[in-house]
């Protein structure tokens, strides 16, 4: 049986140029059909969570509208267009060899970027492609379908700093300001400029931050130099906070937790996701029983389909659920564990940072623990545009799982510049089955 081994780095690196180390290489192996099985699951939940509330949703729709626009199957179908989408999606980053998909990368980023500054230049002139929601202009509107620029900037920089930084980190320059973080932070700059500032978006501005930060820290980015970056992050968080009147509010609101006055409108949206959570019970109202789903609770089929799921699920479907998202990340975390190429490596990084601070970010602030930012719940949110890009990244994932190693890699890192050191340990060939 042929045996395809992962394209080395030791051959020239994605740039162009060699660098200094050898990188191992693993038998191709079968991939890790987990990914695929946990992704199934939240898909599936998801869709009956739109079979149980799209009704309700869409009458309440149609009662504000004075009309009989949207059927009762309305929201169910749509989602099960979306996972169709997201499905290929995830087959064609899982098929597609991923060496193709690296040497794309620039065109991914300026792609992302191009398109955020396309919807910024709509909005700026009026044109009707720019959808404008409560001040935001964060959708492309094209009739039947939209789409968020921001997912495929995500995307592109996924991609392109998987390259970059696997390449200084063969080099041992991931410490080095110059040549290494000045250039990560400049990207990173750009795209809280367009998604943060003119988007006014720091849901998804901090997801992008979590992509390049998990990346970092799986280079072998030193604690010092992470905790330098952090103290900057942190300066800038608190500046973008102060100056936006509505982020004030919601960080207001969330310092005061349960004391917050019922008559406090910023208030509304958080003490209405607890009702839901608190009315739930134990096992939940049922489906097709939830009251907050009929327009009491805001964004009831996106933001905030946790606390749907609360109501007609009760506290075991919770469980169940938050299981699911966490056996999915810990696989995640796992091909990352056994990946060889830092390149590879780093993706799977970046791919668990973008899908797990969506997952504690948007729970988090359902249940009260941390400030209402508005970020989807991955593969349960209604929409279809986070979900395939979500869906896109699980799906390179788990093409790369099958170039896993045997055991967990543990690599020599004698970075100039830095103070990280890390032991090695032979990679071993993964499973005796290969593809």
């Amino acid at each position: 049986m042929n045996q395809v081994r992962t394209p080395a780095f030791r051959r020239q690196g994605a740039s162009g140029e060699a660098p200094s180390k050898a990188v191992p290489s693993a038998r191709r192996h079968r991939p890790d059909m987990q990914i695929l099985l946990y992704m199934g699951l939240l898909m599936m939940l998801g869709l009956v969570v739109m079979f149980a509330i799209g009704p309700q949703r869409a009458n309440g729709l149609n009662a504000a509208m004075g009309e009989d626009y949207y059927s009762d199957t309305y929201f169910f179908v749509r989602q099960l267009i979306s996972i169709g989408v997201a499905l290929i999606g995830f087959a064609a980053m899982a098929l597609i060899p991923f060496e193709r998909i690296f040497a794309l990368r620039r065109a991914a980023l300026l792609a992302g970027i191009g398109a955020c500054l396309l919807l910024a230049f709509a909005a700026l002139i009026g044109w009707g492609i720019a959808l404008n929601t409560g001040g935001a202009v964060r959708w492309f509107d094209f009739g039947a379908i939209s789409l968020q620029p921001a997912e495929i900037l995500k995307f592109g920089i996924l991609i392109h700093l998987a390259v970059f930084l696997g390449i200084q980190a063969r080099k041992g320059k991931i410490d080095d300001w110059q040549e290494t973080l000045l250039p990560v932070g400049v990207i990173v700059a750009i795209a809280g400029l367009l998604v943060i500032v003119v988007q006014k978006d720091l849901g998804t501005g901090i997801s992008v931050l979590s992509i390049v930060l998990a990346m970092l820290v799986a280079a072998g980015l030193s604690w010092r130099k992470f905790g330098v970056i952090m103290g900057a992050i942190g300066i800038g968080g608190v500046l973008l906070i102060a100056t936006a009147p509505h982020r004030v509010d919601r960080v207001l609101t969330f310092l005061q937790g349960d004391q917050t006055s019922t008559s406090n409108a910023s208030a509304y949206h958080i003490e209405q996701a607890k009702i839901a959570i608190g009315t739930g019970g134990l096992l939940g109202v049922g489906i097709g029983n939830s009251v907050q789903a009929t327009g009491y609770l805001p964004e009831a089929i996106n933001d905030s389909v946790f606390a749907i799921m609360g109501e007609t699920f009760g506290f075991v479907g919770l469980v169940a659920t938050i299981a699911l998202f966490v056996a999915l990340l810990m696989r995640l975390l796992k091909v990352m564990d056994h990946l060889a190429d830092y390149r590879l490596k780093l993706v799977a990084a970046g791919v668990f940072g973008w899908f797990g601070v969506h997952v504690i970010l948007n729970i988090g602030a359902m249940i009260g623990i941390v400030p209402l930012t508005g970020i989807t719940l991955p593969l349960l949110s209604f929409g279809g545009t986070s979900m395939l890009f979500v869906a896109a990244a699980l799906g390179l994932v788990f093409q790369l799982s099958r170039y896993t190693t045997h055991g967990s890699v543990i690599k020599e890192a004698d970075y100039e510049g830095s103070s990280s050191r890390r032991r090695v340990r032979g990679p071993r060939y993964a499973g005796r089955r290969s593809a």
